[in-house]
């Protein structure tokens, strides 16, 4: 070994293991997560609380899904939400048509995601700024109308119809509310834990790269076309995981899944929670399911107090509640340490 192998080998030494550190610190984590998640229906026999966490699976893959194009990425994405809406959709027609088992349903949901991601992406990510924001939405009112024309496959304006079968396996049974609890929040933790890898791994600081500058980026020789296009793709096999854990949960699909609003509340998801961290995503959708499920009970107008609590956050605060808090956090730090 050369003397600049040598310097660089103990250079690299202290990285690789902090990146390790890191990762077993996230793992451990998602477990204790999960263990507190499990236990709630031994702790409580509130049915609600359960259906709530069931929402915040769905909403929290989603959310954090377009995180990674938004605040990772720099990609303003308005039709994101057609992939949840294609998850749903795939899911639960597949499960109606074919009968097959879950898991398989499950991976060629995502295939087909992937697949239509695809294709669907190379097209907007040679695009820039509002106009990739803008074509995405196009794509999401072209599917959303899809859904609603193909009436005879898709159930129309009505939705999936009749239920979506679910069969038993490996000795889950998903018909039981428990085990349905229980494997939401399964696939909420791995697809968290996954998007964390991602978000932590030299790709994803490749990501922020191409979000600073992306013409440095692509003078530095990264195939900035590719990586957008790759967690594109990324990005909408998450999405397309939160909607079939909505499918899961209301035993169907609708076409407001993969209507524009859809699209809407995830980036005000991202608005509330906080784009700069990656659990703001996960903050925003329990604030946003909270605040609805709390507006609605007093008053039918909660389209006004959403506005106005968009305005407190846009116009107050100008970041999200977990940005604004580490930031606080990181200031008090700073002050103590120049005291």
């Amino acid at each position: 070994m050369t003397e600049l192998e040598a310097g660089r080998a103990e250079t690299l030494g202290p990285v690789r293991d902090g990146a390790a550190l890191r990762r077993y610190r996230d793992v451990l984590i998602a477990l204790i997560a999960f263990a507190v998640l499990a236990s709630l229906p031994l702790l409580t026999g509130s049915k609600a609380l359960l259906d709530f966490v069931i929402r915040c699976s769905a909403y929290g893959l989603f959310a954090t899904s377009l995180n990674l194009l938004v605040g990772y990425t720099g990609l303003t994405s308005f039709g994101h939400g057609m992939f949840f809406g294609l998850g749903a959709y795939s899911f639960g027609l597949i499960m109606q048509k074919l009968g097959v088992p879950i898991p398989v349903a499950f991976v060629a949901t995502l295939a087909i995601t992937a697949v239509i991601a695809a294709v669907i992406g190379a097209i907007c990510v040679r695009l820039k700024e509002i106009y990739f924001a803008f074509v995405t939405l196009a794509f999401q009112m072209l599917i959303h109308s899809t859904i609603l024309s193909w009436a005879s496959f898709t159930g129309g304006d009505q939705g999936l119809r009749g239920g979506i079968p679910r069969p038993a396996f490996l000795g889950i049974n998903l018909a039981d509310h428990v085990h349905l609890y229980i494997t939401s929040c399964a696939l909420l933790i791995l697809g968290l834990l996954a998007m964390r890898q991602i978000a932590q791994s030299p790709f994803g600081y490749t990501l922020r790269m191409i979000r600073d500058n992306a013409a440095r980026a692509s003078f530095l020789g990264i195939d900035v076309w590719r990586a957008k296009l790759t967690v594109f793709v990324l990005a909408a096999l998450f999405a397309s995981m939160g909607g079939m854990v909505m499918a899961l949960f209301v035993s169907g699909a609708y076409p407001e899944f993969a209507y524009w609003t859809i699209s809407g509340e995830g980036i005000f998801i991202n608005m509330l929670g906080g784009v700069s961290t990656f659990l703001g995503p996960m903050v925003g959708t329990v604030l946003l399911l909270l605040l609805n499920d709390t507006v609605t009970r007093f008053t039918e107008y909660h389209g006004i107090v959403l506005g106005v609590v968009i305005l407190f956050f846009a116009l107050g605060l100008r970041k999200g509640l977990l940005d604004f808090a580490a930031e606080w956090f990181a200031h008090r730090r700073d002050a103590g340490e120049g005291r």
